[in-house]
């Protein structure tokens, strides 16, 4: 079941210790998120009772289609921020608001099948590839080949003998770690969520493939807001804002231009990463 959640956009982690009722009275409107405002309000979170906020009053406005980079060092609190959004963990305090919904008031299956996120460890279970990309049968065989080619996939896919009927094993272990990662785009290209999340979903795969998932995300998402969580800052630096955390504070939240110019955290971090303009990218 949990892997099947992950494929519908949920985390695994989320099955696993489920407390949240999977729907409740109160059900979105239909076609909840449709301009895909994020809002966190005083939000505070801690992984148990009796452990120190991770995330300690986070306020701050997403617009509509807004494209956001979220970085700071290990512990930062940017992982928690994901969590957050799927509810793995619930609120110490405040709450998230997607146009205009408070989270909190409804169910787990209402609100994770309307957010997509590329994580990344890229959930693939065994089966055909078909069933990977489109486990609930949602899609035409025409809509799923458009995903594949847009995820670069698709010459792959048209080589394999079995074609969409080419069995992935257990892990996607006889997929290479970028094909697993494209193949998770194809996926989100399919479900196509106002709400796009990139959880270091570049971290572990190549430049070229990082390059490939980056391109896509820009064309294909522009009418989405996309949040992704930075490994390689290069990835980042053509976001609307930016927003920088340090011990689950906000301490920065610019465009990376404005940033790199205001002699910060984010500033030292991108001297780090060696990038010195905001032109300045992996592309």
């Amino acid at each position: 079941v949990s892997v099947l959640a992950s494929i519908a956009g949920h985390t695994p982690l989320t099955l696993l210790c489920l407390q949240a009722p999977w729907v409740t009275e109160k059900r979105p409107p239909r076609g909840w998120p449709s301009k895909g405002e994020i809002q966190f309000i005083d939000y505070k979170v801690r992984y148990r009772p009796e452990l120190e906020l991770v995330l300690q009053g986070i306020t701050c406005d997403i617009r509509s289609t807004e494209k956001v980079g979220v970085v700071g060092r290990t512990g930062a609190g940017k992982s928690s921020l994901t969590n957050c959004l799927f509810r793995v963990l619930e609120a110490a305090g405040g709450k998230i608001v997607i146009d205009g919904l408070d989270i909190s008031t409804i169910g787990l299956h209402d609100l994770r099948q309307n957010l997509t996120i590329i994580p990344q460890d890229p959930v693939l279970f065994s089966g055909t590839l078909r069933m990977n990309l489109d486990p609930f049968d949602q899609y035409s065989d025409e809509e799923v080949w458009k995903a594949l080619e847009l995820a670069h996939l698709k010459t792959y896919v048209q080589e394999l003998p079995e074609k969409l009927l080419h069995r992935v094993s257990e892990g996607g272990e006889n997929l290479s770690v970028g094909q697993r990662q494209l193949v998770c785009l194809a996926r989100a290209l399919l479900r196509k969520a106002k709400i796009l999340i990139l959880d270091e979903a570049t971290a572990a795969v190549d430049l070229e493939t990082d390059h490939l998932i980056q391109t896509t995300i820009r064309s294909e998402f522009a009418n989405c807001t996309v949040l992704t969580i930075a490994h390689r800052l290069h990835t980042i630096m053509d976001s609307s804002r930016v927003m920088v955390l340090q011990a689950g504070r906000i301490m920065e939240f610019d465009s990376p231009e404005e940033l790199l110019q205001r002699e910060g955290i984010f500033s030292s971090m991108a001297k780090d990463a060696g990038i010195v303009s905001a032109q300045t990218t992996a592309l």
